[in-house]
């Protein structure tokens, strides 16, 4: 049978969210304590594989297993053997066709930066620190011109293996909250880093230091070295995976509290 569980963690002690010999993984954790529930080896699937640093409210993942177990028993026992800054948040049957990645329509990332000359405290490594001045509204205007399906080189880490960079990007919102700058991005799929490298983009248009037709040269360049800086890990979270109604899959409330993550 086929389990779908919903996930969030902190990944700020994680090397990223895939399986490492030697390094602490998202994954590594997850499965250790699904295969304690389980009674056998379990090996999980992703809707997104996030990068060192990088947290989730959102992802999802499945997973095959032989022994049966109701739901609340995969949700509630699993969270028993999960170190603290990993828990499950839902569980459910799928049929065998469903894939967490492949079954996805749409992946929703926000990074939330905090705007203030004081490091953060309590949210040190919740979020991002980026002193001085940013023009939240420049910022948002000159993220419209990579709407919809594009080629997102410019944005496309070196390390990426993906054999073309083809994105279709449905929105990009920039807003402030108090101290907090908020990037609301959502695309079909994801290159690696490309988020933080559209906002580390946006932020120098923000600052004034770019404008939005430097932006837009460079967007159809497909030339990452014209781009801006990597913004910090700290701060990316995945919020949410979008599937086709017929999964039925449970839908978590958009509203995290304080972050607005």
């Amino acid at each position: 049978m086929r389990m779908a569980l919903g996930v969030e963690y902190t990944g700020w002690k994680y090397a990223g969210f895939q399986r490492q010999n030697h390094l602490p993984a998202v994954q590594n954790e997850l499965e250790r304590a699904l295969s304690i529930i389980a009674d056998e080896k379990i090996e999980i699937k992703c809707a997104g594989r996030t990068d060192a640093g990088v947290s989730a409210t959102g992802q999802v993942i499945h997973f095959d297993v032989q022994k049966e177990r109701p739901d609340r028993a995969w949700l509630l026992g699993t969270n028993r053997f999960l170190p603290d800054d990993i828990a499950i948040t839902w569980a459910k049957h799928v049929p065998d066709e469903f894939h967490a990645r492949f079954s996805a329509r749409a992946r929703r990332y926000r990074y939330i930066l905090q705007n203030t000359d004081y490091r953060p405290g309590i949210l040190r490594q919740g979020v991002s620190l980026y002193r001085g001045e940013y023009d939240v509204q420049a910022m948002e205007d000159a993220a419209q011109i990579m709407l919809g399906e594009n080629d997102f080189a410019s944005f496309k880490s070196s390390q990426d293996e993906n054999p073309h960079s083809m994105r279709n990007l449905h929105f990009v919102k920039v807003m402030r909250r108090g101290r907090y700058i908020i990037f609301d991005v959502q695309a079909n799929a994801f290159l690696h880093h490309m988020v933080r490298n559209i906002v580390g983009s946006l932020l120098l248009v923000g600052s004034g230091e770019r404008d939005k037709a430097w932006l837009e040269e460079v967007f159809r360049a497909k030339n990452r070295d014209l781009a801006g800086p990597t913004a910090q890990a700290a701060g990316l979270y995945l919020v949410h995976v979008t599937y086709d109604d017929h999964w039925q899959l449970p839908q978590r409330p958009d509203d995290m509290g304080p972050l607005w993550i």
